[in-house]
């Protein structure tokens, strides 16, 4: 019997886009991880490249794209410039096999590295794996925005999670 290959993170590059786009687009079809509803393009996730800022790491199984992480601007005003909003997201087919618990402690170094000190999401209640994968590293669950937004006609609730970096 031969061994899987082992999950490795590095950081993402532009030609790893088609890859990050197939995966956020799984995620949106599943409805569990994402307000969002219409399918990503290319293009799309591009101009994510544009900002060097922002780390864009993704965890690789042999020469497949598994999963990936990104950071993005949690918001404008100057004196939130240290904290980022992420997001992760796992190949259907990766689901359970610790893609997640590979890209979170690179991540989290790589968001430090970049001068982050807190780091912040949203999660669905139900959303158990993300939610464990949180409570893993050290993110705390600071409270529900209720009614936070409506998927497919559906209001639905979000927990807030948030992360200090550099301690």
């Amino acid at each position: 019997m031969t061994e899987a290959p082992a999950i490795r993170v590095r950081p993402a590059t532009r030609d790893d886009a088609g890859a990050i786009t197939r995966i956020y687009n799984e995620g949106i079809r599943g409805r569990g991880a994402t307000f969002e509803t219409r399918e990503r393009a290319v293009s799309d996730v591009l101009p994510w490249f544009d900002d060097p800022r922002f780390p864009i790491l993704v965890a690789t199984e042999g020469d497949d794209v598994v999963g990936w992480a990104a950071a993005s601007s949690y918001r404008t005003r100057a004196c939130y410039a240290g904290i980022a909003e992420y997001s992760i997201y796992v190949a259907t087919s990766h689901h359970g096999r610790g893609v997640g618990r590979a890209l979170m402690p690179a991540f989290l170094d790589a968001l430090e590295a970049a001068g982050f000190w807190k780091v912040l999401s949203r999660l669905f209640p139900e959303n158990t794996a993300s939610r464990a994968l949180c409570a893993r590293f050290g993110f705390r669950e600071v409270g529900v925005y209720e009614k936070h937004g409506q998927l497919d006609g559906v209001w639905r609730d979000v927990v807030i999670v948030e992360r200090r970096l550099a301690e």
